[in-house]
């Protein structure tokens, strides 16, 4: 038997419709420099924040809160957007805190490069942010992709610039399986993660998240189809070159130095059943690594826990940050 529709809901959509017609039906008989305020108000204000880096490239970020308050810079994971952060960046904004995200070159709505798609080029384009909005006393938060961009950062950053870090299932210090890394991942799972990409991105982009990436493959886990259907849409608004590239840059880029180099306190975070960026192979590593961390793992969670579980994450991010 099916549910009744919802009438309430119903009434509420036709009401916010009728009410939104009637203002830009009077809005247009204003004249036009008042309609054009009209209608921004009306529809809201869609202006997007982009930096033009040295090299010509156009980066999106977002910029919320008091402009004195501490800042805190999110860093997002492969193939996704600043989107991916908006449960943090909504609880730590609450908190007071002025919170920024951008999308990586290559992602979301900056720029598809088809060059500069590398770790080194990555945190360039940190730097110029940076310095552009004179972050100072910043904390920089990453999540996989975006934690190796974290580490590379900061361990190149002005004097002044970065308070404390976090790591969130992090790609370092390195994934691919070598000589010296002998338990890294096989270079196959990555070539068959280039493979699957150039043959039906917008299929392999759906096969991620509703399976390994956020655990939603193991027996009984409570699977949520808006973070896979919000997981792909950022995906496909980025680009397949920069897409592609950007898997060498997350596997085979040694952080080995970089966290050695960082001096700032650091939180690392990671899922204890993370099948993407495998526990054993970074986060235990990195805190050996690093001279000033803080380690905290998270029995049965996956890659994305943070999405999954932001009431315990942001909860522990919000005791570093504060301590």
């Amino acid at each position: 038997m099916t549910n009744p529709p919802d009438n309430k809901g119903l009434n509420l959509r036709r009401r916010d419709v009728l009410f939104a017609g009637s203002a830009l039906a009077a809005a247009s008989a204003l004249p036009m420099p008042a309609f054009a305020d009209s209608l921004s108000t009306a529809l809201g204000d869609n202006t997007m924040a982009t930096l033009t880096t040295t090299d010509g490239t156009k980066i999106f970020y977002k910029d919320w809160g008091p402009k004195d308050a501490q800042p805190i810079v999110f860093h997002h994971g492969w193939p996704l957007s600043a989107d991916d952060w908006d449960a943090q960046m909504l609880f730590f904004l609450n908190e007071g805190y002025r919170v920024i995200a951008h999308d990586r070159r290559g992602h979301g709505r900056s720029d598809q490069t088809d060059t500069g798609n590398d770790m080194d080029t990555y945190a360039q384009d940190v730097f110029e942010l940076a310095r552009a909005l004179d972050l100072r006393n910043a904390v920089h938060i990453g999540h996989s992709t975006g934690g190796g961009e974290v580490a590379h950062y900061v361990a190149r950053a002005e004097a002044g610039r970065v308070a404390k870090a976090a790591l969130l299932g992090a790609v370092t210090p390195i994934m691919i399986q070598s000589a010296t890394n002998p338990n890294g991942v096989p270079r196959e799972a990555l070539d068959g993660i280039r493979a699957a990409l150039a043959h039906n991105r917008a299929q392999f982009f759906l096969d991620l998240p509703s399976g390994p990436f956020y655990g939603f493959n193991r027996e009984g886990a409570e699977v949520s189809q808006g973070l896979i259907q919000n997981w792909w849409r950022q995906g496909m608004a980025g680009g397949a070159k920069a897409h592609y590239d950007c898997v060498k840059a997350f596997s085979e880029t040694d952080f080995t130095d970089d966290l050695k180099a960082i001096t700032q306190p650091v939180l690392v975070l990671h899922g204890e059943d993370d099948q993407i960026v495998p526990i054993d192979i970074t986060a235990r590593k990195a805190i050996t690594l690093l001279p000033n961390p803080t380690f905290k793992s998270y029995p049965g969670l996956s890659h994305g826990f943070f999405a999954t579980h932001p009431e315990l994450v942001n909860a522990d991010l919000l005791a570093f940050i504060a301590g």
